[in-house]
């Protein structure tokens, strides 16, 4: 399941994380990678227990937590403190093909996830710079990704994927990972179907229509069926 989720960040909000970030010193980017992705990953980061790093986290996770098809697709039980790399032509930058660790350690909290899935939030504009796009494979084939900034993508962390060269500008992002409360990645697809459905039912006959509040009342008792917490 691969979702889109527009306007995370407004415009507004994205201009200032990127003034703080370009004031911000970084590092090389496979300080935080594992053995395999440190062999195929080449990009600069905002370092993780950095101040910039940590309070701009915070803000994207506090957006995060009030948009409803976020939280209707994912059903996050724990969000890992995002990061946030950076991508330049000058360099080449790129990240080859691989899959994201199972499990991630936050050092300073003490948090501790199994990675169900993966989300990165574009914070460059897509005609500023070329190449860049995010790829990643499922079962119907290989998807190539690149939004507006201020939009992300969410998609399952078992997934194989890659970054394609950038040749010009530079490709900034926020990415990180996030535990569900739903583990199966087919049950959290037909509760987030079931959900954008109900969505759309209540749209049109208001939210007291007794079909509407019947499907509702099935909704979380399938939450509660498979919820872990």
């Amino acid at each position: 399941m691969l979702i889109c989720i527009p306007d995370v960040l407004s415009k507004d909000e994205v201009a200032e994380f990127r003034r703080i970030m370009d004031a911000a010193e970084w590092e090389d980017g496979r300080a935080t990678a594992g053995a395999q992705s440190a062999m195929v990953k080449r990009n600069e980061q905002l370092p993780p227990d950095g101040e910039a790093a940590r309070k701009l986290g915070q803000r994207i996770i506090t957006a995060l937590t009030k948009n409803p098809r976020f939280l209707s697709a994912a059903i996050p039980l724990q969000i890992f403190p995002p990061l946030f790399n950076r991508y330049t032509s000058a360099r080449g930058d790129h990240f080859g093909i691989h899959v994201d660790n199972a499990v991630r350690g936050d050092p300073l909290t003490g948090l501790r996830i199994r990675t169900d899935l993966s989300m990165t939030l574009f914070l460059a504009e897509p005609d500023t710079y070329d190449g860049g796009e995010l790829v990643i494979e499922d079962t119907y084939g290989s998807h190539e990704v690149k939004l507006p900034a201020g939009h992300a993508v969410l998609y399952p962390s078992s997934s194989l994927h890659m970054v394609t060269p950038v040749t010009r500008g530079a490709r900034v992002a926020s990415f990180f990972w996030m535990q569900s409360m739903i583990r199966e990645p087919h049950i959290r697809s037909m509760i987030f179907d079931l959900d954008t459905a109900i969505q759309s039912l209540t749209e049109r006959l208001g939210r007291d229509d007794p079909d509407a509040v019947k499907l509702t009342g099935i909704y979380h008792n399938l939450i509660r069926q498979w919820a872990e917490v």
